[in-house]
């Protein structure tokens, strides 16, 4: 519900300040004194298109602020904070700036917010039926919001919507994958070469540095086996060999021995470096045997070591790397065999999820085909008694071939004011004051409804009861009352037979003095609706009749329970 309204330096307005209440409040006023200001400022706060033109001549901006109750709607309150605004519980402020350069400005709570997000949260906070302004029962996705609240469908198309998600991110999961299949098949191909290449080679850790030394010993094999026969020649072979001398000493020693046992132990110890002596000469005379130029070999191992040094360039740089790298190449090859079982699954989770959600679209679609039988007919039963008694209207549901998170479906409402003319989309065919009606028809008729809105939202029409008069007008004003009993209605009207419903009567006054346009917006007691309404009745001049006619109104609105309490003043100066 709107609390109040705070416009500063729009279009001709200075300073206006307004409180509103529940019910049915009502502005009336001679043509040209300024009601659609209200509506206008409220447009703005809903996210309407700023103009430049708006602001005042000679200020620096437009400012419009608006005070709300916060809707108890799901979700609203995390819809602020996912934005980043304070989301207090008890009050919700929304402001605009037009500025004189042409910008605009918004805020929510105080925090900066896009005209855009104006337009999310108007969706909960109320409604604009106006002759000159883009309508939101126009638009396709609030008529099938529309009618999934007259059905009762919010909990199923919140459920679709899930399922919609599970689907969608099912198919951009098999997309990506597949997409993804060219480059996984080259990659393949790669990796299977480089597995290939690396198995032929048949790695075994350390084997460049076996390599490595086995290709020394042959390079160098006629010098190893020169210095090797020569050490065998001085440690046994020669007269004057190490093993020899070792003998002598032995001996030299043991004979000591028998005068001194002390020598003995010396002795041994000779003979045990003799006996080593003589291992070595005997390893040196096989080392000799086996150490020989072998060209044939040494081409062999230069021609390895020359392929595991090339393999460590690709892929090392050490051959424990290479080993390394053959595994995990072992390792992505058997993943990306597994490729085709991972399309199989995702596609097989695709059609459950697109199953799922086919049944789950069918069955809100065939609710919402029955809905909108109900729905066009009651509406069409409102209309008749709002001057359109000749009208059509339907609710044409047309099932598409593309899903979205509401279903398969669009709707659309269709009319015709005259008999003989086809019915067709309300926005293509339908006057500023028919549109207006049919506003009022389909929201008494959404009010009627247990599955209608739950929370006071603030509906706004202007001059709804454009081209009517009498006993239409009568009807007007009572059911603009009726949907005032659950939700928050504001309507500019100039008709006394629709005033006489309200529960808050404003009476909007210009005047020009000193070259500055005044204009006061009044909220009137009971002796002044009197005045008003006969005003209304007879016009520049009030007679005692037409008083006594809007004594007679009012006493009329008052036996169906709309008597509007007592009010304050507010002034609008420009």
């Amino acid at each position: 519900m709107l609390q109040d309204l705070q416009v500063d330096d729009y279009a001709v307005v200075e300073r206006l300040r307004l409180a509103f209440h529940p019910g049915l409040n009502l502005l009336t006023g001679e043509t040209g004194s300024g009601k659609s200001i209200v509506v206008g400022a409220l447009g703005l706060l809903f996210g309407a298109r700023s103009s430049v033109d708006l602001v005042r001549r000679g200020a620096r901006r437009a400012r419009i602020c608006g005070t709300f109750d916060v809707p108890p709607a799901p979700g609203f309150l995390e819809t602020l904070e996912q934005a980043s605004i304070d989301p207090d519980p008890d009050e919700l402020v929304l402001e605009r700036h037009v500025l004189a350069t042409g910008k605009s400005r918004a805020y929510v709570n105080g925090s900066p917010a896009t005209a855009t997000f104006l337009k999310r949260l108007a969706e909960r906070l109320g409604d604009i039926h106006g002759q000159h302004e883009q309508q939101t029962l126009l638009s396709p996705a609030q008529q099938l919001g529309m009618l999934d609240a007259y059905a009762g469908l919010e909990q199923d198309v919140a459920k679709l919507g899930k399922l919609y998600r599970q689907w969608e991110g099912c198919r951009e999961r098999l997309e990506g994958f597949l997409s993804k299949q060219r480059d996984r098949s080259r990659r393949a191909d790669l990796l299977r070469y480089q597995s290939d290449e690396l198995e032929r080679a048949a790695l075994r850790p350390g084997e460049d540095d076996v390599l490595g030394e086995e290709r020394d010993r042959l390079a160098n094999a006629e010098s190893l086996q020169m210095h090797a026969h020569k050490a065998y020649d001085r440690l046994y072979d020669s007269g004057l060999s190490a093993a020899v001398h070792l003998k002598v000493a032995a001996d030299e020693l043991l004979a000591g021995a028998s005068a001194d046992r002390a020598l003995a132990g010396h002795a041994e110890a000779v003979e045990d470096a003799r006996a080593t002596v003589e291992d070595v000469a005997f390893e040196l005379r096989g080392y000799i045997d086996t150490v020989g130029s072998d060209p044939g070999r040494l081409e062999e191992v230069e021609d390895r070591l020359a392929h595991l040094e090339h393999l460590k360039r690709k892929y090392g740089p050490t051959l424990g790397d290479v080993l390394a790298f053959q595994a995990r190449v072992g390792e992505e090859l058997e993943a990306l065999a597994t490729a085709d079982e991972t399309v199989e699954g995702l596609e097989r989770e695709l059609r459950n999820a697109a199953s799922g959600f086919e049944a789950a679209a069918g069955n809100v679609s065939a609710r919402r085909r029955e809905a909108g039988k109900r729905l066009a007919r009651k509406t069409a039963g409102q209309l008749k008694a709002l001057a359109l008694a000749a009208s059509a209207f339907l609710v044409d549901l047309e099932r598409l071939g593309t899903w979205s998170p509401r279903g398969c479906d669009r709707v659309s409402l269709l009319f015709s004011a005259n008999p003989g003319q086809p019915a067709r989309p309300l926005a293509q065919v339908a006057s500023g004051g028919e549109l207006s009606r049919v506003a009022l028809a389909l929201k008494t008729t959404l009010q009627e409804s247990a599955a209608g809105e739950q929370y006071r939202r603030a509906l706004v029409f202007d001059e709804v009861d454009a081209g009517v008069g009498g006993g239409v007008a009568e009807a007007i004003g009572r059911r603009l009352h009726k949907l005032s009993e659950g939700s928050q209605v504001l309507c500019v009207t100039h008709l006394p037979q629709v005033a006489c419903f309200a529960d808050a009567h404003f009476r909007v006054e210009k005047s020009a003095t000193a070259g500055s346009t005044t204009a006061t917006v009044t909220e009137l007691g009971a002796a002044e609706r009197v005045d008003e309404i006969a005003r209304m009745l007879s016009g520049t001049e009030v007679t005692q009749a037409a008083v006594e006619n809007a004594r007679q109104l009012l006493r009329g609105g008052r036996r169906s329970g709309c008597e509007g309490p007592l009010f304050q003043r507010a002034e609008l100066t420009g």
